[in-house]
C-alpha cells in the first residue's frame, strides 16, 4: 500500500511539474514577444496601411439577380408518383418529355459558350454598344492590346462569318472569365421550378443588362426548341392552305369565265356546259380540301400554344443594384491583424530554432 501511495504521489508531482512548465513556457514566450513589441507594432501599422491601400483600390462589386419560374404544359401526374417510386426502388418510366430545363441541364445551358457568346454579341434595350465591347472597356483590356498588332484594332461589330481566330479566342477567354467570376445560376429550392440567375460585376449597368439579355436568349432558345416541330408542321399546313385557296379562287374564276363564254347556251346542246361543270367540280373538291386544311391549321396553332412553356419573370434586376464594398476600416483591421500575426509567428519560429540549435 505504501508503495502504491508513493507512486501515485510521484505521478501527481510529475503532472504538477509538467503543468507548471507549460505555464512557465507560455510566460517565457509572452515576455519574448513583448520584448519585440515595437517591431510587431510597426509590422501591424504597415499591414494596416497595406489593407487600406487594398480597400481603396478594390472595386465595388454589383450583383444583378433575375428570378423566374418555368411552367410547362402537358404535365403528367405520374411525374410525382415516379419520384416517390424511385425512392423505394421502383421505376415507373419517364413521365415527361426531353426535360431540357430539368435537373442540372438548365445550369449547363446558361454556362454554355454558345449562349454566353451570343449574349455578349447582343445589345441591351438601353445601350447601342455590344455587351462584349462594354466588357472590354470597363476591364481595360484594350489597353493591354495596344502592343499587339493583331488585337489592337479588333472589332466585334462585324458580321459573325467574318470573325477570325483572334475573335474566337478572345470570346472563349471572356466566356471562361464570366463563368468563373461573374455568373451564378442556381435553384433556390430543388422542389420548385424557380431559377435564379446572378451576375456579379464591377460595372453596374453591365451586370443588369447582361443578366437580362442572357435570360432572354436562354428562354427564347428553350421555347424555340420545344415548339420547333410544331412550328415546322404549321408552316407546311399554312403553305398547303394558301396553295389550295389559290386553286379554289382560280376554279371559281374559271366557272365564271366558262359561263360568260356561253351566256345563253342552248339547253339542247349539253356539250356547251361541260367546261363550267368541270370547273364546278374543281370548286367543290378544293372547298372540301380547304375545309380540312383549315381545321388542321387551327389544330396546329393550338398544339403550338400547348407546347409553349410559360416562363414568368418574378424579380427583375432594378437599379441601383446590390453593391458589395470592401470598407477602409475593415481593410486596416484585417491588414494590421494579419501582419502582426505573421510577424509573431516568425519570431516564435526563430526563437524555437535558436533553442534547438543551442541544445
Amino acid at each position: 500500500m505504501n508503495t502504491q501511495h508513493s507512486s501515485i504521489k510521484q505521478q501527481k508531482v510529475k503532472s504538477e511539474i509538467t503543468i507548471k512548465d507549460v505555464f512557465l513556457k507560455i510566460q517565457e514566450w509572452w515576455e519574448y514577444l513583448l520584448s519585440k513589441w515595437l517591431i510587431i507594432l510597426i509590422a501591424g501599422c504597415i499591414g494596416g496601411l497595406l489593407g487600406l491601400v487594398y480597400a481603396v483600390n478594390k472595386k465595388t462589386m454589383y450583383t444583378a439577380t433575375l428570378t423566374f419560374v418555368l411552367e410547362e404544359e402537358g404535365g403528367n401526374n405520374l411525374g410525382n408518383l415516379g419520384g416517390l417510386a424511385a425512392m423505394v426502388g421502383f421505376n415507373l418510366g419517364s413521365a415527361g418529355g426531353g426535360g431540357l430545363f430539368k435537373g442540372d441541364n438548365i445550369m449547363e445551358l446558361y454556362k454554355s459558350r454558345s449562349i454566353i457568346s451570343n449574349s455578349l454579341l447582343s445589345k441591351s434595350s438601353n445601350n447601342d454598344s455590344l455587351l462584349i465591347d462594354r466588357y472590354i472597356t470597363f476591364n481595360e483590356l484594350n489597353k493591354d492590346w495596344q502592343d499587339d498588332s493583331k488585337l489592337k484594332n479588333i472589332r466585334f461589330s462585324i458580321p459573325r462569318e467574318q470573325f477570325t481566330l483572334q475573335h474566337d479566342s478572345l470570346i472563349g477567354q471572356i466566356v471562361n472569365d464570366i463563368n468563373q467570376n461573374y455568373l451564378k445560376v442556381s435553384k433556390p429550392d430543388n422542389l420548385l421550378s424557380l431559377i435564379s440567375v446572378e451576375t456579379r460585376s464591377s460595372n453596374e449597368s453591365f451586370a443588369k443588362d447582361f443578366t437580362e439579355v442572357l435570360v432572354k436568349n436562354v428562354n427564347d432558345f428553350y421555347i424555340e426548341t420545344r415548339t420547333k416541330k410544331s412550328q415546322q408542321n404549321l408552316v407546311i399546313i399554312q403553305n398547303q392552305t394558301d396553295s389550295i385557296r389559290r386553286e379554289l379562287n382560280a376554279a371559281i374564276g374559271g366557272v365564271a369565265i366558262a359561263m360568260d363564254v356561253n351566256p345563253n347556251a342552248n339547253p339542247a346542246r349539253q356539250v356547251l356546259g361541260v367546261p363550267s361543270s368541270k370547273r364546278q367540280v374543281d370548286v367543290q373538291a378544293n372547298q372540301a380540301i380547304l375545309s380540312e386544311l383549315v381545321k388542321n391549321l387551327e389544330l396546329a396553332k393550338i398544339s403550338i400554344r400547348k407546347e409553349t412553356p410559360l416562363i414568368q419573370v418574378i424579380d427583375n434586376p432594378l437599379l441601383p443594384l446590390t453593391k458589395e464594398r470592401f470598407s477602409k476600416i475593415k481593410g486596416i483591421i484585417i491588414g494590421g491583424f494579419l501582419a502582426g500575426f505573421l510577424i509573431c509567428v516568425y519570431f516564435m519560429i526563430k526563437k524555437y530554432i535558436t533553442e534547438i540549435m543551442e541544445n
